[in-house]
């Protein structure tokens, strides 16, 4: 079956089920995994090294997550052992599975950001949130409310998503070439959602692993955290969608890391840049009467923010006023609460 949207075209309506695989090209099989959160899956690939085979962004270490992907192993992955795990980045939907299999006697090939990054995140577990980080919410305007419950609750902690990563991986870098599943690849960074974000576009066919720099449909979050306060992540987005158009080709299959496969990636790439262009207008409206971050949801987000979102949410507010920030077009002063109040110059 095949979907279409704008130039925007789905090769395969539904996804596998849980446990199952499609082919989407010769020896590349993809695999759906459970999240449990509000976007409820991603998108694991395995490809076929003849007497094993390369996951591509193995999951979640979850007890579901973990069962999905044991299952596939022992039926569409014919029992062949993961010989290699490749990590588009860092964030735990991506990296969570991988010491688990590298304890099996996986290869993990990531970069470098990325393997420090997780590293540390996960040898870092914390009972209650941090001193910076709260300073960080009260600087973004945090509903006081929401701010008074997370303060005494235990935070999101990667060591309860992220299996322990074994000492030992190999570096992938900008324009590295890499041969996976009887295939070519070269190497190509995005930046703004993950630093150092891994893409490989195949150079023997149309195939590419987008991860979630290149995702059809949905908006990869951008987000400003207490460990770089100052951040202007949608610069580096906005760099990386540039540097990709000149790539990038209607004939390429996008493997992402969530929602379908597609073909489309130029349009994709507008739409992308398009969006927070657009986001950043109606922010610079917005900002008509001075603002903190937590009350420039409504020109950012076109749904409900609710307690469950808030956080991320939060975060991206903060990433598009910082870019207004260092692009000049904002001032900010701080409020006898500790919040940021942002204004248009």
């Amino acid at each position: 079956m095949r979907g279409e949207s704008a130039g925007i075209r789905y090769p395969w309506a539904e996804p596998p089920r849980s446990g199952e695989a499609i082919e989407v090209a010769p020896s590349v099989l993809w695999l759906r995994l459970p999240l449990p959160m509000a976007l409820d899956h991603v998108n694991c690939f395995a490809l076929d090294e003849g007497d094993g085979w390369t996951l591509v962004d193995p999951g979640i270490d979850t007890r579901k997550c973990r069962a999905a992907l044991q299952a596939a192993m022992e039926g569409p992955l014919a029992g062949k052992p993961v010989t290699r795990v490749l990590v588009t980045h860092y964030h735990p939907d991506h990296i969570g599975l991988a010491g688990w299999l590298q304890a099996q006697g996986a290869e993990l090939i990531t970069t470098r950001t990325s393997w420090l990054f997780a590293r540390m995140l996960q040898l870092d577990p914390q009972d209650r949130p941090v001193a910076e980080t709260l300073a960080y919410y009260r600087r973004a305007g945090m509903d006081p409310a929401i701010l008074e419950k997370r303060a005494e609750e235990r935070p999101f902690n990667f060591a309860d998503c992220v299996h322990p990563l074994p000492l030992g991986f190999t570096r992938i870098s900008e324009g590295d070439e890499i041969t996976l599943g009887g295939r070519r690849w070269v190497v190509r960074m995005g930046d703004g959602h993950a630093p150092e974000h891994a893409t490989l576009w195949s150079l023997d066919d149309d195939l590419v692993l987008g991860g979630d720099q290149l995702l059809p449909s949905i908006s990869a979050n951008l987000g400003v955290y207490a460990t770089e306060p100052e951040a202007d992540p949608l610069a580096d987005w906005l760099t990386s969608c540039a540097r990709f158009v000149e790539v990038a080709e209607d004939r390429h299959l996008v493997l992402p890391g969530h929602k379908l496969p597609f073909t489309g990636l130029p349009l994709r790439l507008r739409q992308m840049v398009e969006n927070h262009e657009g986001a950043l207008k109606r922010l610079r409206k917005h900002l008509d009467t001075p603002r903190t971050a937590g009350e420039c949801f409504p020109p950012l987000f076109k749904r409900q923010i609710d307690e469950g979102t808030y956080g991320l949410a939060l975060v991206e507010a903060m990433a598009h006023l910082n870019h207004l920030w260092h692009k000049g077009e904002v001032s900010r002063t701080l409020r006898e609460d500790g919040a940021w109040i942002w204004s248009l110059r």
